[in-house]
């Protein structure tokens, strides 16, 4: 890959617990509040692509991926 920060989009299944996703859930409510008539608008799949988008980029996924011997589990 270049040196650029071009990012694509990739769409994957990953394993999380229940519990994670209902946390990421409960907190991105709690984050955007309820409309007026009460109603949650928040997109809590892209929600979710956020939180692991940033986990990846905070803990060096970049770094993990370079390292061959990561490659053997």
């Amino acid at each position: 890959m270049s040196a650029t920060n071009d990012k694509i989009s990739i769409n994957v299944t990953i394993d999380i617990a229940a519990s994670t996703l209902q946390t990421i859930v409960e907190n991105a409510k709690k984050i955007a509040g309820t409309d007026e008539k009460g109603i949650y608008r928040v997109d809590t799949a892209e929600k979710v692509n956020e939180m692991v988008s940033s986990f990846l980029k905070k803990y060096a996924f970049d770094e993990y991926v370079n390292n061959i011997e990561n490659y053997k589990h």
